[in-house]
């Protein structure tokens, strides 16, 4: 978010103050700072890599949603940081279709929690989502980067 002057906004104003600068639609009036377009186009990524990274993540081993937070930040350097708000829902959609399951277990210190597991028609799921990144990629790669490919 930018001022008057073109200086970026993002600490000096509050939540709030920043939403009334943006319209109806949620999208800014006007300009905004670097900051705050890479941070939206993060969120953007990973709003739609949310099912992937999960399935991915539960083809190795059973785990419950804490766990799948930290293993997700870790595995990325901190780069994806899923929030409760966006990975239970996440989880209770794949659930619902099938491709994961969650059954409540002890844990090895001995505190009940829902461990999810990734399901035969999951694996195949996944399977077909990592080709269909793969051939994406590469689309974007060819018109984004062409003398890189």
């Amino acid at each position: 978010m930018t001022g008057a002057r073109g200086l970026c906004l993002h600490r000096r104003v509050g939540r709030a103050r920043r939403a009334a600068w943006r319209g109806a639609s949620g999208a800014p009036r006007g300009g905004f700072c670097a900051r705050e377009a890479r941070a939206l186009y993060s969120r953007e990524l990973l709003k739609g890599s949310t099912e992937t990274l999960l399935l991915s993540l539960l083809s190795g081993e059973p785990m419950y949603g804490y766990q799948v937070v930290k293993e997700i930040e870790d595995r990325s350097s901190g780069y994806f940081r899923l929030k409760e708000g966006t990975l239970y829902p996440a989880l209770h959609r794949l659930e619902k279709d099938a491709l994961v399951e969650g059954r409540w277990d002890t844990s090895p210190s001995g505190q009940n929690r829902r461990y999810y597991h990734i399901t035969a028609r999951g694996r195949r799921r996944l399977e077909s989502m990592l080709r269909e990144w793969t051939q994406f990629s590469r689309a974007v790669d060819l018109r984004a980067r062409p003398n890189a490919v």
